[in-house]
């Protein structure tokens, strides 16, 4: 049987969305690098909001898969990797948490300008092996202030906007219920625990990434609890395991996740090392919400060499959860 004109367009967009989400990361490397040479900043930090939204609606499993490659596989341009994840992560999560739309703009918006007032020094940090010396130390530590005086020299009017840029390192009633919280405060709390949670799954010239699984733990403890509204939500939305992460089967292979499941810890896997390195000659694909193989841990991606195609893992995820309904998935209607 031939496939309907629907499907074969579907597929050829599946073939440009790498292409798409890297077009975005260099876009918005040139915004974050040269903002005073922008015409119109604000307007234009807009458009790539829209534009992320635009990919992130296309799929979600995809775009979590492609971002979390972006994020733990390159320390070049940093800055620019880093605000596209915590602003496509923040996009998912104003999401999750019902946010009104003024303040789901203001979140995102932020998260993509947070660093501009040091663009150049984290992508300096990131290729650094030694820690930050005192004067190094002292721009991260004003960072957000002077951030927050360059967007309102770039006529950045939302002040939504601009107070969480001047105050995200801040860590506002982190016990609170979210509701109880002023705006400001409520977006404080959850650009924070976004940002920690990039930065730890990114490598260093000083350090690995660490597992995403590791990441979670880190921010939320060991086990995941309910009364921390923003890293339980998080762990809603992305999986402890998000698609685009390496993890160790209890069979021993090597698999990297695909899509989430509708179980946080049981999402769809593609197995490319057997357990004793060896590449599949093509990868195996495993429902873990169906039983055996189980994840047994998660792996940081600089401690696996790997080769895939990146292209082709997202069609995989894409045709697998095109046959099952226990994956949780964003496709084309």
């Amino acid at each position: 049987m031939s496939s309907s004109p629907r499907h074969c367009a579907h597929e050829e967009e599946y073939e440009d969305l790498l292409s798409l989400w890297a077009d975005l990361e260099a876009g918005l490397s040139v915004l974050l690098a040269q903002p005073r040479q922008v015409l119109d900043f604000p307007a234009k930090v807009r458009q790539f909001d829209r534009w992320l939204q635009d990919l992130a609606a296309h799929d979600i499993d995809a775009a979590l898969y492609l971002m979390f490659q972006l994020a733990s596989t390159s320390t070049v341009g940093y800055s620019a990797s880093h605000a596209l994840v915590c602003s496509t992560l923040c996009h998912l999560m104003a999401r999750e948490l019902a946010l009104p739309l003024r303040e789901r703009n203001a979140l995102v918006r932020a998260a993509l300008t947070m660093n501009i007032g040091m663009t150049a020094l984290q992508d300096e940090l990131a290729s650094q092996r030694e820690r930050p010396n005192p004067a190094q130390q002292d721009a991260i530590r004003n960072h957000p202030q002077e951030s927050q005086t360059i967007l309102e020299r770039l006529y950045v009017t939302d002040h939504l906007w601009l107070d969480v840029v001047g105050q995200h390192h801040e860590r506002p009633h982190e016990r609170t219920p979210l509701a109880e919280l002023e705006d400001v405060e409520r977006l404080t709390r959850i650009l924070g625990t976004i940002d920690r949670y990039a930065a730890m799954i990114s490598p260093r010239q000083s350090r690995p990434g660490r597992s995403a699984l590791d990441s979670v733990r880190a921010l939320v403890g060991p086990g995941i609890d309910q009364r921390d509204e923003v890293g339980y939500a998080l762990v809603r939305c992305v999986g402890l395991c998000p698609p685009g992460t390496l993890v160790k089967l209890d069979n021993g292979d090597t698999a990297i996740v695909l899509r989430r499941s509708d179980k946080a810890n049981l999402p769809l896997v593609a197995s490319l090392l057997d357990r004793s390195g060896t590449h599949y000659r093509e990868p195996r694909l495993h429902q873990t919400s169906h039983g055996k193989p189980r994840i047994q841990s998660a792996l940081p991606r600089m401690s696996v060499v790997v080769e895939m195609n990146h292209r082709t893992m997202v069609r995989l995820g894409l045709y697998a959860a095109q046959r099952s309904t226990g994956l949780v998935s964003q496709l084309p209607t």
